[in-house]
């Protein structure tokens, strides 16, 4: 890999507008580079997948071009010798960059990029309008990766992936041969693959080499230095204005006491370490249930009589206290799950037994699209939930990090991650003893990840989660469900097991294709 250089920072710091400003050239990018930014789904019309990702080359499609036009040529009665000669030289020749360009393997190549993003091979010769927005995005990145520019722009690639297609990604990109510039706010995903560290804080930027864990040890290290040297200086201002207090009148000192305020003037500002300040999120104190609290007995369900089987003969429970984590492919099932356990979807036969003081606070995936934006925070807030005081709805949105000003912001303005926060402060208000999450740490940073994780051990209800962020998984959970082939199981190895179980897979997937 030439370079993998990642963007990290607070929510709001301007991550995506930075990553935006160099996709549209506000900054100076040398024109001699291709450069592509995966920040918009590809359009669904009749166009088959692995056609959308192919016609991505326009080099290629150049090529082939040309090629079908000098067959016509060449094949044209009526051609003189010399005419013939002239095309059969260029198609020659069109030959030779074809095979350098390896056009005859773009199929091969761009099926296992889908592949390895989670399209089947059926579904690759699907056309893109059966697929929603979340599957074109992975549309959109297969065909930047398939192009593969001299500058990639990726905003937050995994949170459209499930942990499969992460560590395919991951793979991928550790062989990549040209740089990429990334925001992602999953800990495991830039250890795995980044090389330096750009940390956009107090409007500048500092460059940092190594993986994540490398660019926090770094940070501290570099803080803890700049303390010392602050304090040291200020020690040897105080003395220096000391003697120069005692002795400013003192004749036979006075050369003294010039040269020490020389002294002064030249020492350089040094400002005191500007710590940014821990992300703290805290969910409400709730009333603790007794148990069984949630539980699924012979559940099978379908969305139509006519509809295959999504789910069938579910048995699975939890506790007050449990802390479930939920993983599988996408497209397996996971979010109806939740909404079986929810009671928003009613199990086709079987059973959902719940218990009668359950208050489950939901927190949708695409939870954005559920907020108004057009108001304030503060706002929404209140018109959620009337009868509380201004003071009230400030408070909830501060436990999650919006005070100030930012409690009065239009939620248009706000950060992917703030906006998040607000969500959160909602739910809060809802004073839920069960909390049910669909992929909550999509547009978070890598604080509020650490944050939420520790929110969520401390709440004393109830939390179930789904999930492909490891750090969260390996912080929250205590029981691992994996959802695949119509059914539910507990992993007793956690989330150790299910990653070799998901590496042997793409270890034979590889194999397989190679």
């Amino acid at each position: 890999m030439d370079a993998a250089m990642v963007l990290v920072g607070r929510n709001g710091a301007g991550k995506s507008t930075f990553l935006k400003m160099i996709s549209s050239k506000q900054l100076v990018i040398p024109s001699n580079l291709t450069m592509l930014s995966v920040e918009q789904e590809v359009d669904g019309d009749e166009t088959e997948v692995v056609q959308a990702v192919l016609e991505s080359d326009s080099r290629r499609v150049d090529m082939l071009t040309r090629e079908k036009q000098l067959h016509e040529i060449v094949n044209r009665p009526g051609l003189s010798d010399e005419e013939k000669e002239k095309y059969s030289s260029e198609l020659a020749t069109l030959y030779a960059e074809m095979e350098a360009a390896q056009v005859d393997k773009a199929p091969a190549r761009a099926a296992s990029i889908l592949f390895g993003l989670g399209f089947t091979p059926e579904e690759q010769t699907r056309p893109t309008k059966e697929f929603s927005g979340g599957w074109r995005m992975r549309v959109a990145l297969a065909r930047a990766l398939f192009v593969k520019p001299d500058l990639l722009l990726l905003d937050e690639p995994t949170n459209m992936l499930d942990m499969r297609a992460i560590f395919w990604l991951e793979n991928h990109l550790q062989e990549w041969t040209t740089t990429i510039v990334i925001v992602s706010h999953d800990r495991s995903f830039l250890n795995a693959i980044c090389t330096d560290i750009i940390h956009l804080h107090s409007r500048r930027l500092d460059q940092y080499r190594g993986n994540y864990s490398n660019f926090e040890k770094a940070m501290r290290e570099k803080l803890t230095q700049q303390q010392r040297e602050y304090e040291a200086q200020q020690q040897l201002r105080q003395h220096t204005q000391e003697f120069i207090d005692k002795f400013r009148y003192n004749a036979k000192r006075a050369s003294m006491v010039q040269s020490r305020i020389k002294m002064l003037e030249r020492l350089p500002a040094l400002k005191p370490v500007e710590v940014e300040p821990d992300v703290i999120l805290n969910f409400p104190e709730c009333e603790v249930l007794s148990n069984p609290v949630l539980q699924l007995d012979e559940a099978s369900f379908k969305y139509t009589p006519q509809s295959p089987l999504i789910f069938q003969n579910l048995c699975i429970g939890s506790h007050a206290n449990s802390r479930i984590c939920i993983v599988g492919e996408n497209g397996a099932g996971k979010t109806t799950l939740l909404k079986i356990l929810m009671g928003d979807l009613m199990p086709t036969s079987g059973f959902r037994n719940a218990n009668r003081r359950l208050r489950i606070g939901y927190f949708a995936q695409h939870h954005v699209d559920q907020l108004d934006m057009d108001v304030a925070a503060v706002e929404l807030l209140a018109s959620r939930f009337p009868g509380h005081t201004q003071e009230e709805y400030r408070a909830a949105l501060g436990r999650f990090g919006l005070s100030g000003d930012l409690a009065l912001q239009s939620v248009a303005t706000l950060s992917g991650g703030q906006k998040s926060r607000v969500a959160f402060a909602s739910l809060a208000m809802q004073n839920p003893n069960y909390l049910i999450m669909d992929e909550p740490t999509n547009h978070l940073d890598v604080e509020t990840v650490e944050a939420l994780g520790k929110a969520l051990n401390a709440f004393k209800g109830g939390v179930v989660i789904v999930s492909h962020d490891e750090r969260l998984i390996e912080v929250v959970c205590k029981e691992l469900w994996v959802v695949r082939d119509r059914t539910v199981t507990t992993l007793e190895g956690g989330l150790d097991e299910y990653k070799k179980q998901i590496y042997k897979l793409l270890a034979f997937t590889s194999w397989i294709l190679s």
